[in-house]
């Protein structure tokens, strides 16, 4: 064979060898693809889930009107009488607040001579992340 005929047939050697290595790996991507679906399926035992585990555990659930910051010379001045003001303006919604995490907000009502509060905005759980971050 002369030097022309084996450039020739380089070209075609090195197609053959990448489509060899695209088959590989498409299998081996395959493969995995498919022992996700082994993990996803829903005949594994156990799999069910059930929420009434969750549903009794206990939380906490307050309502924050208003924040400030002070100093501890004034906050040893303050007697009964005095007035704290907030960083919040009158007829902002009430934030309220489940173990420390803003769900939703809402405005304070009456019912029965007790407090309330009625919601008006839910957090989703998008926005909850992006406060996270």
């Amino acid at each position: 064979m002369s030097d022309e005929e084996n450039t020739e047939e380089d070209p075609w050697a090195d197609a053959l060898n990448e489509q060899a290595e695209s088959e590989a790996t498409d299998a081996s991507a395959a493969a995995s693809a498919a022992s996700f679906d082994e993990l996803n399926d829903s005949s594994i035992p156990g799999s069910d889930v059930n929420l009434d585990v969750v549903l009794d555990i206990p939380v906490n659930l307050s309502m924050e009107i208003g924040r400030t910051k002070i100093s501890i010379r004034n906050l040893l001045q303050l007697n009964q009488g005095s007035v704290v003001e907030l960083e919040r303006l009158a007829g902002e919604p009430m934030d309220v607040l489940v173990n420390g995490t803003l769900i939703a907000r809402g405005e304070v009502v009456v019912v029965n001579e007790k407090f309330g509060i009625r919601l008006t905005d839910i957090i989703s759980p998008a926005e909850r992340v992006k406060k996270l971050k």
